[in-house]
C-alpha cells in the first residue's frame, strides 16, 4: 500500500513511540528525503498535549542551525498532525557509544564542539533543551552531530527568570534541577553537555546507580572520577562543567575559550538572514479539528510492503548495506535489521512463537508484530516492533525497532531474541554471497 500526504509519498516506519510514529518519506516535487512524525489528534487531545506539541514544533522552527535537526513544515488532516523533518541517516550517537565503547578524545572533542555550538544557538534564542543525552544526538551521513527531540524544551516567560519543572533523564540532569527550587536553564544544559562529553570519552556514565536516592546523592555532590586515559585538559574542563554549584559552573563562553576545547575548533554558525515563519504551526493548532492536507492510500496486492532499491539504500550510509548482514555490527542499535529467505508468514510465525516462549505479549497485523513486556528489573514496560518487508521475491527484510522503554533494555531483549529466531536469519553460506545479493537488490 502506498500512501501520499500532499506532495510527500510515505514509506516505511522508521520509529515508533507511545504517542507518535515516524515514517520515511520523499518530497515528490524535489526528490528530497524527509522524516514524517505522525501524531493522532485524538491522542493529543486526550492527554492534553496540545500546548506541549505546539511548543515543541515552534521551538524546532525557531532554532534553525546546521547542528540541529531541521523542521521543514507542519501539516494536518482531519485526524492527524504531520511534522515534516530532516531525514538524518547516521543513527544516534548513543548507538555508536554502545557499539564502539569509548571514542577517541579528538573525535569526542569534535562532537562536543558541535554540541556546544548548537546549544549556544538555542540559548541565544531563549530556548533551553533540558534533555541533552546521546540518545537525542543524531549523526548525519558525514558524521556531523544533530541535536533532536525538543519535547522537554522551555521558552522564556516574561518576568520569570528561573525554570521550575523537573524533567530530563536523571543520569544527565543537573543537581539544581532535582532540588525543586528553580534553576537557570542555560546552566542546566551546560551540565548535561559535560556528562555527554564524559560518556563519549569514558564509554560509561559518571553517575550510574541502581536506586535513585544514591544516584541523586552522588549527583548533588558531583561525586565522580575521571579515567586515567582522559588528558589533563579534558579532565580540567569536565570538572569545570560538572560543578554542582550552578553559580561557579563554567558557562558556554568560558567553554569556548578553554584551550582543550579550542583545538581544531571550526565554529558552526546558523545563517544570519534566515526568516522563520510559524504560520503553518498556527494553522494546524488554531483549530485542531480542521483538515489542511489530502491523505491518499493506493491499495496493492496483499502481502508485505515491497521495498525498492532506493529505499534499501536509505537504510544505511551511502551504498553500504553491510549492516543488514552483520548482526555483530548492528545488534546494539535502537533500530536493527536482518534478512531471511523464509516466507513472510513463516518469519511472522517464528517471531510470534519466540516472543510467547519468553512470556511476552504479541500483537500482529499486516506483517507487523508488536512485542510488549516488563523490563528485567521490573521497573517499567518496554515494547519492540518487528515488521517484514519484501526486498526481492525470495528475500525478506525484518526491521526491528524499539517502540517504548529504555534503549538498554531493548539491547538486552534483542540479543536474547536473536538466539530464539536464529534459524530464520540469513547466513552467508546459504547459497548466495553478500556481494551477489547486494547486486540483486540494487539492480
Amino acid at each position: 500500500m502506498k500512501r501520499k500526504l500532499g506532495k510527500y509519498e510515505l514509506g516505511r516506519t522508521i520509529g515508533e513511540g507511545t504517542f507518535a510514529k515516524v515514517k520515511f518519506a520523499q518530497n515528490t516535487q524535489t526528490g528530497e528525503n524527509v522524516a514524517v512524525k505522525i501524531l493522532a489528534k485524538s491522542t493529543i487531545l486526550k492527554h492534553r498535549m496540545v500546548e506541549q506539541i505546539k511548543r515543541e514544533i515552534s521551538i524546532m522552527k525557531i532554532v534553525r542551525h546546521p547542528c540541529i535537526v531541521r523542521l521543514h513544515e507542519v501539516l494536518a488532516s482531519q485526524t492527524k498532525i504531520y511534522i515534516i523533518q530532516e531525514f538524518v541517516t547516521g543513527g544516534e550517537l548513543f548507538d555508536k557509544i554502545v557499539h564502539q565503547g569509548r571514542i577517541s578524545e579528538d573525535e569526542a572533542r569534535r562532537y562536543f564542539q558541535q554540541l556546544i555550538d548548537a546549544v549556544a544557538h538555542c540559548h541565544s534564542k531563549g530556548v533551553y533543551h533540558r534533555d541533552l543525552k546521546p540518545e537525542n544526538l543524531l549523526l548525519d551521513c558525514q558524521g556531523n552531530l544533530k541535536v533532536s527531540d525538543f519535547g522537554l524544551s522551555a521558552l522564556p516567560q516574561q518576568g520569570v527568570e528561573l525554570l521550575h519543572t523537573t524533567c530530563g533523564t536523571p543520569n544527565y540532569v543537573a543537581p539544581e534541577v532535582l532540588s525543586n527550587r528553580g534553576y537557570d536553564g542555560a546552566a542546566a544544559d551546560v551540565w548535561s553537555c559535560g556528562v555527554v562529553l564524559y560518556v563519549l570519552m569514558a564509554g560509561y556514565l559518571p553517575f550510574d546507580e541502581a536506586d535513585l536516592h544514591t544516584l541523586y546523592t552522588k549527583i548533588n555532590a558531583a561525586e565522580f572520577s575521571c579515567p586515567f586515559w582522559f588528558s589533563p585538559g579534558a579532565t580540567s574542563l569536565i570538572r569545570k562543567i560538572i560543578d554542582p554549584n550552578p553559580r561557579t559552573r563554567i558557562k558556554i563562553e568560558g567553554i569556548r575559550r578553554d584551550p582543550w576545547f579550542r583545538k581544531n575548533y571550526m565554529p558552526v554558525r546558523a545563517k544570519a538572514d534566515e526568516v522563520v515563519n510559524l504560520d503553518d504551526v498556527r494553522a494546524v493548532f488554531d483549530d485542531i479539528e480542521d483538515a489542511f492536507v489530502s491523505e491518499k492510500s493506493e491499495n496493492s496486492d496483499s502481502g508485505p510492503f515491497v521495498m525498492n532499491a532506493f529505499e534499501m539504500i536509505t537504510l544505511s550510509q551511502g551504498l553500504n548495506l553491510s549492516a543488514l548482514f552483520d548482526r555483530r555490527q548492528d545488534y546494539v542499535k535502537r533500530q536493527t535489521r536482518f534478512v531471511s529467505r523464509q516466507p513472510a508468514k513463516v518469519i511472522i510465525a517464528t517471531i510470534e512463537a519466540a516472543a510467547e516462549s519468553l512470556g511476552l505479549k504479541v500483537h500482529t497485523r499486516n506483517y507487523k508484530t508488536r512485542i510488549e513486556g516488563v523490563t528485567a528489573n521490573k521497573a517499567g514496560q518496554f515494547a519492540v516492533v518487528m515488521e517484514v518487508f519484501q526486498v526481492v521475491p525470495s528475500l525478506f527484510m525484518v526491521d526491528v525497532r524499539k517502540a517504548a522503554g529504555d534503549t538498554l533494555e531493548y539491547h538486552k531483549f534483542y540479543k536474547t531474541f536473536c538466539a530464539k529466531i536464529d534459524d530464520i536469519i540469513w547466513k552467508s553460506q546459504d547459497g548466495m554471497s553478500k556481494a551477489a545479493l547486494l547486486r540483486t537488490m540494487t539492480r
